[in-house]
């Protein structure tokens, strides 16, 4: 990632260069991340490829300054940290759905963070409503976050019927939780980009995939609050969680609202591909 790639990147964000990588620089850089570049699954239903590539993840977030899914986004994000001096390294996930199961293998994609001054963080800027500023990858107590109270907890093998790592035996695999409920099963061991592939590929196609069967553009407010663009329903939730929800009739305020809520330009409202999914 060249100097110039990193200014457009920072750019973006708001954010002037970090002299050093600090913690305190990645948590800026974190929630930064949150409240400019949207978790959104547009290009399913645009006919988008999805390429797991430094390049073309950079240029999506800061040529066509557009968002994306887990992969993308914390992709993108980690080739910022690391020209930024952090090492950074690439996590698989499986998330829990409502009822307590597991997702497919390479489900999510998160990230492992360690700052010149040895501290140890898991970032994530692709899950949706999640932290809004990094955990501390090695407390194992209750960390209070404006998203939410979350805890990362050692998972034994087998606990919910997952294994984790290529040795099947879950060793040092982390349940992360969000207010006492399980958000992912995280795995401790490296991954790199190209073993996200297969996840991409079957989130992006599949029709048994919450992104197949939905559109979904969504930030951090600057206030802490959250604003959703689900479909044709605006949803905005103020930081003490009071929600206000709005039909949007018209192309033109959707449009509308992409570009200015959201910095997205399209000259099209994108839909659901196939509405038999839904």
């Amino acid at each position: 990632m060249n100097s110039a790639l990193v200014d457009a990147y920072l750019l973006r964000l708001g954010a002037a260069r970090p002299q050093r990588p600090s913690s305190e620089a990645l948590r800026e850089l974190h929630l930064r991340h949150l409240r400019t570049v949207p978790f959104e699954n547009l290009s399913v239903h645009l006919g988008e490829e999805i390429v797991l590539e430094e390049k073309r993840l950079l240029d999506k977030v800061t040529g066509t300054r557009r968002g994306g899914f887990c992969y993308e986004l914390n992709g993108a994000f980690a080739a910022l940290l690391a020209a930024l001096g952090y090492e950074v390294e690439l996590l698989a996930a499986r998330v829990y759905d409502d009822e307590g199961r597991p997702g497919i293998p390479y489900d999510h994609l998160a990230l492992r963070v360690r700052t010149e001054e040895g501290d140890t963080w898991l970032a994530d800027v692709g899950f949706g409503a999640h932290s809004h500023y990094p955990l501390v990858f090695a407390e194992r107590g209750e960390q209070d976050d404006p998203g939410g109270r979350f805890r990362l907890v050692d998972a034994g093998p087998d606990a919910a019927g997952i294994r984790g790592g290529d040795d099947s035996s879950g060793a040092g695999d982390l349940d992360v939780l969000r207010d006492g409920r399980p958000q992912y099963r995280l795995e401790t061991r490296t991954r790199v980009l190209a073993d996200f592939a297969a996840g991409a590929w079957w989130h992006s196609t599949s029709p048994l995939s919450h992104f197949t069967r939905s559109l979904v553009c969504s930030r951090i407010t600057e206030d802490g609050g959250r604003i959703t663009l689900g479909g044709r329903t605006l949803t905005t939730t103020t930081a003490d969680g009071v929600r206000e929800k709005r039909e949007l009739d018209a192309d033109e305020e959707v449009l509308a609202v992409y570009r200015e809520r959201f910095g997205i330009e399209l000259d099209r409202v994108p839909t659901v591909r196939n509405r038999n999914l839904t």
